[in-house]
């Protein structure tokens, strides 16, 4: 009799336990709720921080919505203002020399700066970034480099004899990515330099002051409403002027006395190419041998020289 009862007590005690499992799950369940709710909005809350605190580091991903190979540039749609940070950068040469501003010229926009380069000479990148573009254009850049920019710039060399970097991969401000050169639609070896925010072309001396090789300031604040007359006033400060060839008069002769003196002080002249000139003409107006012309510049005595081309003298 007690074995029965016993019996019986444990198989009611059994059921009820397994009877109550499923309604313990619920409750379980019905508490973990409001917590997977609460760690849903905490990661989307953490995501959230991390994507703005990588736009903050890099501007460009407000700004561009596609990376691609193909292009060099394409126009999109520009913010009516944006601040560029100028801070952390590297000149793209130390020439001091520009020899053709931004702007109309030609009957046509000249959509970057000319520096003064030689064939060989380092161009490096001006900030940190990832490299887009490495390609030859035979009628426009030549071999060219096209540089996207944590500021939200991109940035684009061209001219070079060589380059010196491959596409995406990313490149620190100095780094080294080509040299300078003569090819494309080049009339003489320079530094095509173009400064771009959203694929439309900005004037680079707005931001970087190649005479005194630095930048302009720590920032550029892009406005639409008064970029242009900007872009007029930082030709005038930073481009291209009248003494841009440390010279009287580029084209024109110098005396004996201009001669010694520039020597004696140690200033790189240049003399720029006109119609008809030929490096012997050219070496006998500016008082030098043409050995020595061709050794400063880098080219043998049969070159071809071109009228525009620029030569130093000095």
């Amino acid at each position: 009799m007690y074995f029965k009862r016993t019996i019986k007590t444990f198989a009611i005690t059994t059921f009820l336990t397994i009877s109550a499992l499923p309604a313990m799950a619920q409750d379980l369940l019905a508490r973990q709720a409001p917590v997977d709710r609460k760690m849903k909005a905490v990661d989307t809350l953490v995501l959230r921080n991390i994507i703005q605190k990588e736009q903050a580091h890099s501007p460009a991903a407000q700004l561009y919505t596609e990376w691609s190979n193909k292009y060099a540039h394409r126009a999109t749609q520009l913010p009516d203002s944006f601040n560029i940070n100028l801070r952390k950068f590297c000149m793209p040469t130390t020439s001091k020399v520009i020899t053709s501003n931004f702007g109309r010229r030609w009957g046509r926009m000249h959509k970057g700066l000319d520096i003064k380069v030689y064939i060989g000479d380092t161009i490096r990148a001006a900030f940190d970034g990832k490299v887009r573009i490495v390609r030859y254009e035979a009628r426009g850049y030549g071999n060219y480099v096209v540089i996207r920019h944590n500021n939200g710039l991109e940035t684009i060399y061209g001219h070079m004899s060589k380059h010196l970097v491959n596409e995406n991969v990313n490149v620190k401000a100095g780094d080294p990515i080509g040299l300078g050169g003569n090819t494309g639609r080049s009339t003489g070896s320079h530094l095509h330099f173009e400064t771009r925010l959203c694929g439309v072309a900005l004037n680079p001396a707005l931001m970087f002051d190649f005479k005194n090789q630095d930048v302009t300031g720590d920032s550029y604040m892009f406005r639409r409403s008064s970029y242009m007359n900007e872009s007029d006033k930082a030709n005038r400060l930073y481009g291209k002027t009248s003494d841009s060839y440390n010279s009287a008069d580029v084209n024109g002769n110098v005396n004996n006395t201009t001669k010694t003196s520039a020597r004696s002080r140690g200033d790189v002249r240049y003399h720029k190419v006109s119609r008809g000139e030929t490096i012997s003409s050219i070496a006998r107006k500016r008082g030098i041998s043409v050995d020595k012309l061709c050794k400063i510049n880098r080219i043998s005595k049969n070159k071809k020289i071109r009228p525009g081309q620029i030569l130093r003298y000095t």
